[in-house]
């Protein structure tokens, strides 16, 4: 029996969270909602501009001259601050783990203008990774408003984030599920209560600005019958193939960058230049791609017509994204998706007469097969791809499709993209003692030597101190006898510069405890 003094109660916690998730849900669904607002408006115009340069082409010469101005505006901005680089996912997950220190407004706003000027430009990049990183500077300029406390600003961070996501997609959900299972990889309550609170209010803000139609909603698609689920694995197959490819492509640019001799401040120079020819011909499909997803939706493209977009698309995302400018994959990366799905399903109605209706179907489900093969988080592409086409009958292939791209971008040892573009963004960067004090999470796991091991029992890292142990709504005080079980978190003080090192510790060793029970298994 707990002593009452051993166990501690998060209830009235909660509530305080839940309150402040409103706030930083309301104040990033604004920022949020104005820098998709500006893109959208700015997209309008470039094409506008583009379908006027075709019946006067001369105008893209003094075009040309605006165009590496942007690149060198967006540059300027670059360097004068590293961190709004790419999708900024990379480095929100480094500002939770404690190896990155972000300027927070110099972040929010070079990011909102570079990301409104790349993205809004024409480039094939999306607005969903800069969502992400504006949603968590909000939140981490409330954290430091309120004075809060390093574990507390995590968790406003971890709920900026969120909202961004939500904002961005008007996929509240999906925004509460890339946060567990993209960058922190567990569950939390406090994490969970208050994201999911912000991602609500941050889409409740959004829907007044872009009204109740999801993003990519798509009209009468019927249910793939089961007869051909067997097609779903074959797809997945691909996917996975298909992701592993672009995992290697995408890591492999910055060297074929380093060859421009360019600065790297100014590597926007380049797609901002070939954006020009690209949007002459193909005005229609700029930016990131949500109006092919919407077009293979509702009629069928030819195809010759879907390999070329797939390829213009693969190649010239690429570009873009290669660059470092403010722009993220997300979208891009499902626009890609339903063309692998629209070629499939166009293959098997052209060749083995399967009713052309089923093609938006496979487009569907292979937005969220790609994304999983690329981001290793199919829960979020499941949910993502179901907000934001709105019709939840989909859920069973989704996931088979999802699942099997998984499985075989593993086993092709693919990692999760943000998390390649961490460890390289953090290349060179040796853990240090910073002097501040943090409190990480460690959850106790099904595989975990550390379930129903006493505390005394475990090897612990030095630099580390075990606090307390939260288990459910309870937040449990520790003793060398208490013992841990699945589910719980534990809570660690250590210093900033040594979370990292201090995870990689636990995993370890409760790795190597798991081992040693295998090997006294087979001996026995």
């Amino acid at each position: 029996m707990k002593n009452e003094h051993e166990i501690k109660r998060l209830d009235g916690t909660k509530v305080v969270f839940i309150l402040k998730g409103v706030l930083i849900g309301a104040l990033a669904g604004v920022v949020v909602s104005l820098f998709r607002l500006l893109i959208e408006k700015m997209m309008e115009q470039i094409v506008t501009l583009y379908l006027w340069f075709r019946i006067h082409p001369l105008g893209l010469i003094p075009w040309s001259l605006v165009m590496l101005g942007i690149a060198f505006i967006v540059g300027l901005l670059i360097k004068s601050e590293p961190n709004i680089k790419g999708s900024g996912i990379p480095q929100v997950e480094g500002t939770l783990q404690g190896d990155i220190k972000l300027n927070w407004f110099s972040v929010l706003w070079k990011k909102f203008v570079g990301g409104v000027l790349s993205v809004g430009s024409g480039l094939f990049l999306g607005r969903e990774g800069p969502s992400i990183q504006l949603g968590a500077m909000v939140g981490q300029g409330f954290s430091e408003y309120t004075h809060a406390s390093t574990s507390e600003k995590k968790i406003f961070i971890s709920s900026g984030a969120a909202a961004g996501l939500g904002a961005a997609f008007n996929a509240p959900i999906a925004g509460l599920l890339f946060v567990i299972e993209e960058v922190h990889h567990h569950f939390s309550p406090l994490i969970w209560l208050t994201s999911l609170t912000a991602a609500l209010t941050a889409n409740l803000v959004s829907l007044n600005f872009f009204g109740l139609k999801p993003v990519l909603f798509i009209a009468n698609v019927p249910s793939l019958p089961l007869k051909y689920y067997g097609l779903l694995v074959l797809l997945g197959i691909i996917l996975g193939l298909l992701g592993y490819l672009y995992q290697v492509v995408l890591l492999s640019l910055p060297q074929l960058y380093k060859r421009s001799y360019l600065p790297e401040y100014l590597y926007g120079i380049i797609p901002f230049l070939l954006l020009i020819p690209v949007a002459f011909l193909f005005p229609h499909y700029l930016g990131g791609g949500n109006q092919i997803v919407l077009a293979i939706g509702e009629k069928n493209f030819s195809l010759s017509l879907l390999i070329l977009l797939f390829l213009l698309r693969f190649i010239f995302s690429m570009i873009s994204y290669g660059a470092n400018l403010p722009g993220g994959i997300f979208l891009p990366i499902l626009t890609l998706g339903a063309l692998i799905g629209g070629i499939y399903g166009t293959v098997l109605h052209l060749w083995f007469g399967i009713d052309s209706v089923l093609i938006s179907d496979f487009a569907i489900f292979a937005m969220a097969g790609y994304f999983t093969a690329i981001g290793k988080a199919p829960l979020t592409a499941i949910i993502l791809v179901t907000e934001m086409v709105g019709n939840i009958t989909h859920l069973m292939p989704l996931a088979v499709c999802s699942l099997t791209a998984y499985v075989i971008n593993d086993l092709l040892g693919g990692n999760p993209i943000y998390e390649s573009l961490l460890e390289r963004l953090l290349t060179g960067h040796l853990p240090s003692i910073t002097g501040n004090k943090t409190v990480i999470e460690i959850p106790v796991t099904a595989e975990s030597t550390l379930d129903g091991t006493m505390v005394r029992d475990f090897n612990w890292p030095k630099e580390m101190l075990l606090i307390s142990i939260r288990r459910g709504s309870a937040e449990i005080l520790t003793h060398g006898d208490t013992v841990m079980k699945i589910g719980d978190l534990l809570m660690i003080l250590t210093d900033e510069g040594h979370t990292q090192k201090i995870k990689k510790q636990i995993r370890n060793r409760s790795n190597a405890a798991i081992a040693k029970k295998q090997d006294k298994a087979i001996r026995d």
